[in-house]
């Protein structure tokens, strides 16, 4: 084959590779990041787990407002030991005995109020949890999404250094045009590195789709529909906004509503330590059954009623550290929530600066790098063609256009990413979050 007519085929090739649509894959076999998220919300054990939380504290709280069961008591009394007969003396009798115990104060309100906030704030944390999972699996479905096209890639420049191999074995062979065994050896160099980072990335494409797994089980398996997510951030978001503008977009977060309902209930827990300053009430009841005397003659039953009540008096030690305790533990998650909405808004602020940098670099790709190296590449190939150019700067400018792509897509892959993040952070939770379920 003519020297002239190898070359003009890897540089037809060159053009065709460059305008070839991505590889075609069956729809039907092929999973959306949709899709993931869909299977993810819909399998997830924790969002079970939590509605069985909640409905275990609602039937809770309705079992902690009722009062405690009565007590009864049977007693055979005041039997004559000498003989154990029972019309020989006057005290001797049969009794019955009820007592009911009444707590403090507002203890059973209160009791099932607190259960019924722990029970409230599971919507919330659900409603957490689905943007979480949401959040991580964008993520992972984009990291394997980025090792498959990133393989697409190397896949379609593959052939075309294979034929640049076989132009300069060719070249080198015919000893026409300035191909030396150098350049034969440095195309061979260059195939074997696509090889090694095909290898690398299926490893990473593999470990992605193992994570991926997790969440969503087989399904993580299938190829991936080579289309990328355009999500946009919940708000638009901007570098220059205040500390007080962060405040307000992460200030209905689900967490932080679920604490709200957290320290509402502990707060409860502080009316509650507070009763124990009130008395204990219980009322009993009894009567007494008494046969007859000696001589046959009736005596009359007997009926016994009374209250009865303690006495907290001495609180120092008791009552007094009860109710500073639960004050501690009620402002201690408030702490927790200040630490939560400092570490939101610090997040935000993070995401908001690295999707802005991100934004920069993708329009910089686009605008100027990509069509420079486009360029650059194509000059190079041609100067070689023309037996003006050297085959390792033709190689080495094929590499650097197949490096920017690649690089343009990581940089893509990771603005969703941050997206996905900041939707996470900027979640807000529903006014009808916080409702008791159903069934109860």
């Amino acid at each position: 084959m003519n020297l002239s007519r190898v070359k003009g085929l890897v540089l037809v090739l060159l053009l065709a590779l460059d305008a070839a649509p991505g590889s075609a894959q069956t729809q039907d076999a092929e999973l959306t990041v949709s899709e993931a998220i869909a299977i993810a919300i819909e399998t997830d054990p924790w969002l079970t787990g939590s509605r069985l939380t909640q409905a275990a504290l609602t039937a809770e709280a309705i079992a902690a407002a009722a009062l405690p069961d009565p007590r009864m008591n049977l007693m055979a009394g005041n039997f004559p030991v000498d003989s154990f007969d029972i019309d020989q003396e006057a005290m001797t009798q049969f009794s019955v005995s009820v007592s009911q115990m009444f707590p403090r104060g507002d203890t059973l309100l209160l009791a099932k109020q607190k259960r019924l906030q722990l029970a409230l704030q599971h919507p919330l944390l659900r409603e957490d949890r689905r943007a979480k999972v949401t959040a991580t699996v964008v993520q992972l479905w984009l990291d394997a999404y980025n090792a498959q096209e990133s393989i697409r890639l190397i896949e379609q420049d593959r052939s075309l250094f294979e034929q640049l191999v076989d132009s300069a074995q060719a070249s080198y062979a015919s000893a026409v045009g300035r191909t030396r065994q150098q350049d034969v050896i440095r195309a061979q160099l260059e195939l074997t590195r696509l090889e090694d980072r095909l290898t690398v990335l299926a490893q990473q494409r593999e470990t992605a789709q193992r994570r991926l797994s997790e969440w969503i089980g087989v399904p993580a398996r299938s190829p991936l529909r080579p289309v990328m997510p355009t999500e946009h951030t919940a708000k638009p978001v901007s570098i220059q906004a205040s500390g007080q503008q962060r405040y307000e977009w992460v200030s209905n977060h689900p967490t932080l509503r679920a604490l709200d309902m957290r320290i509402e209930a502990m707060e409860t827990d502080v009316d509650l330590a507070r009763q124990k300053y009130k008395p204990e009430w219980g009322l009993n009841a009894q009567y007494g059954y008494r046969h007859q005397d000696p001589l046959g003659r009736d005596r009359a039953d007997l009926f016994s009623v009374g209250v009865t009540f303690d006495l907290p008096i001495f609180t120092a030690n008791r009552q007094d550290k009860a109710v500073s305790a639960a004050a501690s533990r009620a402002e201690t998650i408030r702490t927790d929530k200040q630490l939560l909405i400092r570490r939101l808004m610090a997040e935000l602020e993070t995401a908001t600066v690295q999707l802005a940098r991100l934004g920069e670099r993708r329009a910089l790709y686009a605008d100027q790098l990509l069509p420079q190296m486009a360029e650059q590449a194509e000059a190079a190939l041609a100067a070689y063609n023309n037996d003006d150019g050297d085959f390792a700067e033709a190689v080495r400018a094929r590499i650097a256009e197949l490096n920017a792509r690649i690089e343009a897509l990581a940089i893509a892959v990771e603005r969703q990413k941050t997206i996905a993040q900041i939707n996470y952070l900027l979640a807000e939770a529903s006014p009808d979050a916080a409702q008791p379920l159903e069934d109860f």
